[in-house]
């Protein structure tokens, strides 16, 4: 017979909790339900998360967020930061936090975050955190298996858009509208990627690349709800696609501020096994018509952006400057030979030519005053008068003729687009 009161106490809360899941699952309840019911039971605040602490459904009031912020467990994006919680139980004040993983056939699908702010969670509270997430588990491979279906269709609904073959616009706009989207708006059309060396340095297998790839596109399509809940935000199949409404009256910046705001959220910390990524921004689209422009636009800045200014940027295609007016050659071959025509041996896929790139690079950028070229690469005055005789030698007049100076700046943006 158990004597001690919290041990009896804390089998009664998990019997009362075995009843309540058990009507969850009969009656077909949702995370948010399983948040409410284990809240409930155990006393204590309850949150749902994917695995990166993304919140998908909560049972916490305003004080246990505090607490939880105060403890460094929440970001500014209001992701949780569950890489920071020991499944041992982690300090929160003078109470404790503990996560439970959310599992199913061995696929890791979310997080379970329990917080008592005023003590410890009891060993037999854990059991009872240990069977909700069974539950939970059963209810996240269900939801997600609709889910896919549902992406998919809204997915290829939104590419035939894209390619001009979805319909007429009154159609179009109509059969958005069933999805809760509003497409016929002025928006900017976002395309994200997760970075391809990000990717490349964790070496993961494709199982583990899908699920950063699905985890990546809920993160978009949850912040661009949380901002706007007729936004548009799909998945491709290595990008996700979002549609962002802007004010066409209002200046750029406020359009650029509303992007930023979702890149911000959806990027968090980065902590939680988060993959940097790279984003592309179009022109506005003023309707359905400019959709399939604005679309090849943005999917084009987050290629070049990538290129030349690496992971992580988030590109405006109206920005590009002189790379916007090559985007749209639309064959990347002849960009690579007017590079090759233009540079000679320098366009190479070579570390001396790169190296000599470079350098020439700082030489336009200095109008070719060779002291600051000098300063600027760290070479001694005289080194950099040889390295300007040997451009020459392979250029031409570079430093004084100023048409071959605009060809080799040109080449130069040429081969930074085509890689």
């Amino acid at each position: 017979m158990i004597s001690d009161p919290e041990a009896v106490a804390a089998l009664e809360r998990a019997d009362a909790l075995h009843t309540a899941l058990t009507h969850i699952v009969l009656e077909g309840g949702d995370l948010a339900a399983i948040a409410e019911a284990v809240g409930a039971a155990l006393g204590c605040g309850v949150v749902f998360t994917s695995t990166d602490g993304r919140e998908r459904a909560a049972h916490l009031d305003e004080a246990q967020r505090e607490a939880l912020a105060r403890a460094g467990l929440l970001d500014p994006s209001g992701r949780v930061r569950v890489e920071r919680i020991d499944p041992d139980g982690t300090a929160v004040g003078p109470g404790e936090a503990v996560v439970r993983r959310v599992v199913a056939a061995g696929v890791d699908l979310a997080r379970l975050v329990a917080l008592r702010p005023d003590g410890r969670v009891h060993s037999s509270d854990v059991h009872a955190l240990e069977r909700a997430a069974i539950v939970a588990a059963l209810l996240v491979t269900r939801v997600e298996a609709i889910t896919a279906v549902e992406n998919k269709y809204r997915g290829d609904f939104l590419r035939d858009v894209f390619l001009g073959r979805a319909g007429e616009e009154e159609d179009v706009a109509e059969h958005a509208q069933a999805f809760g989207w509003h497409l016929d708006r002025p928006v900017v059309v976002v395309v994200a990627v997760l970075d391809p060396d990000a990717i490349a340095e964790l070496g993961p297998d494709p199982e583990d690349r899908r699920a950063w790839q699905d985890r990546f596109a809920h993160a978009w399509r949850q912040v661009a709800a949380a901002a706007d809940d007729s936004i548009a935000s799909v998945a491709f199949s290595r990008e996700v696609v979002t549609l962002v409404p802007v004010d066409p009256g209002a200046p750029a910046a406020v359009g650029h501020a509303a992007v930023d705001r979702i890149v911000d959220g959806v990027r968090g910390d980065r902590g939680g096994g988060r993959i940097a990524f790279s984003a592309g921004v179009s022109r506005v689209a003023h309707g359905l018509a400019d959709l399939p422009e604005a679309f090849r636009q943005a999917q084009r800045a987050v290629e070049i952006g990538r290129r030349v200014h690496g992971g992580g940027s988030v590109t405006r295609f109206d920005q590009l400057g002189l790379h916007r007016l090559l985007a749209l050659v639309p064959d990347s071959a002849e960009l690579t030979a007017f590079a090759s025509d233009v540079l000679g041996p320098l366009a190479d896929r070579t570390a001396e030519a790169a190296d000599l790139r470079q350098t020439l690079q700082v030489l336009l950028d200095t109008n070719f005053n060779v002291a600051e070229a000098a300063r600027a690469q760290f070479f001694h005055y005289n080194t950099m008068r040889y390295r300007v005789g040997k451009l020459q030698r392979i250029l031409g007049p570079v430093a004084t003729d100023p048409h071959l100076r605009l060809d080799v700046a040109v080449a130069l943006r040429a081969l930074e687009i085509v890689g």
